[in-house]
């Protein structure tokens, strides 16, 4: 893969950008692949890392937290864990701040508080309407207001500033050690006082002069967030996170991305600025797309849309996942599609099928940004070390998710258990349609049937390299899908296989329904 040397051409790294009047959609490709889609909607306008000056309602001590008015139609939730050990100072610094007799907001001649207790009760350090600082850390999600804490953290390119602090920490991620104490001996010596920092990943083997200015940049929306504080109402937001396309500019860009392509001016305008600011030496990647053909059409995204989101998704050589949702769990199955049954070879056959899926299931986890407890059923294999290699292709997979997640090994009957962290709601994309036949049912869109078709007549040539004649047998609608336009879909096939299909139109087929036949009319198995 490629590595993050800016010279890498390897992998080739694009961000799409579509607007609508009501939301913007974020698409990133890697080799023309979607791995991460995001919808920014104005419905509801919390996003994670807002500031806002709230008010609380009241302290549940049943709960050992408190319910909390963010201006959102549920109140939000505050747990006594999030409060952050530096509450009590927190608390002190906001009622000076909103005396209006504050000048100096940064904290090196503010004396600290001592700790509140870890265990201590929510009702001791909080009472009902008191004004609180806090910070959004996941979004409303269906019926659920948003969660939030008290301990203030605010995101810049490199670091994260947390005021009431005086540690520093370093990415996890990062693997080297002398590079970690390297960045943290850097970050000691410019951290102001009382204020600790957290190295992010992307720090990795910058100059102190990046950093510092990252600092500086976070130390002046601090500032210009504590003078709002003093006229601040409850509830208002004090401090926005950047518009989406920056923030998910700033949390996914980094040195190998090859193109970003904007089909907005006023969004293209934004995105140039902000890499003006972070990188100015990519910002001639940002270009603003301007065709007749809709943006993710062209990319190919609409297409990947359709045959990613379903029930199943299709992987090659016919294997496939089938991934259900249920209400505390998701549950994704693997199959192999492939019928075989030689038994010296199935294992081998588990094997490959179980590695194609790993990189599959890596990629619908952060497409869908699906959350929770993750169980996938894999394909049993005998052999202890195919499985340690499985485990491993999954956590290979996985490093670039920047979701918090931990993998389990997988049992002896091919389970695996992923717990993934999700912070926004999850990416859910209707891909059936109204079925033509006019039943007022649903059914699979006509892409994700041809995807299917493609696959089995791949399988079916693969095993019956001699046969001449292919029929296939299917609704009169998704026949004329197959032979229409050039070059047609049949077309492409008789390029790839060099066998020429004959289309048959079948009006007592069901829409989804197909059969693919020898010239005699027997039944072809893939």
């Amino acid at each position: 893969m490629g590595g993050r040397d800016a010279k890498s051409n390897q992998v080739n790294r694009e961000l799409i950008v579509r607007s609508n009047s009501d939301s913007v959609d974020f698409a990133l490709l890697k080799d023309g692949k979607l791995i991460e889609l995001h919808k920014d909607e104005n419905e509801h306008n919390f996003n994670v890392g807002d500031v806002l000056m709230a008010k609380i309602r009241k302290p549940v001590t049943g709960l050992n937290a408190a319910f909390v008015d963010v201006g959102y139609e549920k109140d939000a939730f505050l747990h006594y864990h999030d409060l952050g050990p530096q509450l009590l100072s927190l608390l002190k610094f906001i009622k000076q701040a909103r005396s209006g007799r504050m000048r100096d907001y940064s904290l090196k001649n503010f004396p600290f508080e001592k700790d509140i207790d870890k265990n201590g009760s929510i009702k001791d350090v909080i009472k009902p309407n008191q004004a609180m600082l806090v910070q959004i850390v996941k979004e409303p999600i269906s019926t659920k207001g948003p969660r939030i804490s008290s301990e203030i953290s605010i995101a810049g390119r490199y670091l994260i500033l947390v005021p009431f602090s005086d540690r520093v920490s370093v990415s996890q991620k990062i693997g080297s050690n002398e590079e970690k104490s390297r960045l943290k001996r850097l970050v000691q010596s410019i951290r102001p006082k009382g204020f600790g920092v957290i190295i992010r990943t992307v720090a990795e083997g910058k100059k102190v002069a990046e950093l510092d200015k990252d600092l500086e940049n976070l130390m002046s929306k601090w500032t210009s967030m504590c003078k709002k504080l003093h006229r601040a109402s409850t509830p208002s937001k004090v401090l926005v996170e950047l518009n989406r396309a920056s923030s998910i500019l700033r949390d996914v860009f980094n040195d190998t991305f090859t193109g970003i392509h904007v089909d907005d001016e006023t969004l293209y305008n934004q995105i140039k600025d902000y890499l003006h600011e972070i990188a100015p030496d990519k910002e001639s990647i940002v270009k603003l797309y301007n065709s007749s053909v809709p943006i993710f059409e062209k990319f190919g995204i609409e297409r990947q849309i359709k045959t990613s989101f379903g029930r199943t998704a299709s992987m090659s050589k016919g294997a496939y996942l089938v991934i259900e949702h249920t209400e505390a769990l998701h549950v994704i199955d693997v199959n192999s599609g492939n019928r075989s049954t030689k038994a010296k070879n199935q294992e081998d056959t588990a094997l490959e099928v179980n590695l194609l899926a790993a990189s599959e299931i890596a990629r619908q986890l952060r497409l869908r940004d699906m959350g929770g407890i993750i169980v996938i059923d894999f394909i049993d294999m005998g052999r202890p070390e195919h499985r340690k290699r499985l485990y491993n292709r999954l956590r290979d997979e996985m490093k670039d998710d920047r979701a918090k997640h931990k993998i389990l090994p997988p049992s002896k009957f091919g389970l695996v258990q992923i717990t993934r962290q999700r912070v926004r709601p999850e990416v859910n994309i209707k891909t059936t349609e109204v079925d033509p036949s006019g039943n007022g049912q649903e059914v699979e869109a006509p892409i994700v049937l041809i995807e299917k078709l493609s696959h089995e007549l791949e399988q079916i040539v693969k095993r019956n390299g001699k046969i001449k004649h292919i029929v296939l047998n299917a609704h009169p609608f998704i026949a004329a899908y197959l032979t229409k336009g050039f070059p047609s879909i049949r077309s492409k096939w008789f390029l790839e296989h060099k066998k020429w299909v004959k289309i048959q139109p079948r009006d007592a087929f069901k829409y989804l329904e197909y059969q693919f036949q020898d010239k005699e009319g027997k039944a072809i198995e893939a």
